[in-house]
């Protein structure tokens, strides 16, 4: 049994230590926004916070997780306002398919918490998630535009 706090509420989970957390995050909390995209921690697309870092789900253990402060896409924004980022994803119309796009958001989310005025070259070496459809560009307008929200 592990105990997790996912979104600041507390889940008392009934699985092997080495479970992936993202199997964990969607299949016995039922939280589906974090999506499974490569499985080995490539792609990005289930890319969550833990302790404020992000973190590619599939890829950490919930064992590693437990005892930890696990944020989700469905838990980013606050007190029913959008994040900043949300905010500017839309405002750029970002997504296409959208797939890799709740992990892409958690990704940069992170690094504006790290590096509120980003470079070009910041968001290159940070956001290294992948998006299929291609949307690198409206991305880092985005990413941009969210740091001078």
């Amino acid at each position: 049994m592990a105990n997790l706090t996912i979104n600041g509420k507390s889940f008392n989970v009934d699985v092997e230590p080495d479970t992936p957390l993202l199997w964990v995050i969607r299949e016995n909390v039922g939280l589906t926004g974090t999506k499974y995209g490569c499985g080995i921690a490539q792609c990005g697309a289930c890319t969550v916070h833990v302790d404020g870092v992000a973190v590619r789900s599939c890829g950490m253990t919930v064992s590693d997780a437990a005892g930890k402060q696990i944020t989700t896409i469905e838990g980013l924004s606050a007190g029913g306002a959008l994040h900043r980022v949300q905010q500017a994803w839309i405002a750029n119309e970002v997504p296409q398919c959208g797939y890799c796009q709740s992990g892409m958001i958690m990704a940069v989310a992170a690094l504006l918490k790290d590096k509120p005025k980003p470079t070009d070259q910041d968001i290159d070496e940070a956001i290294t998630n992948i998006c299929r459809c291609g949307t690198f560009q409206q991305v880092r307008e985005a990413i941009h535009a969210a740091a001078s929200a």
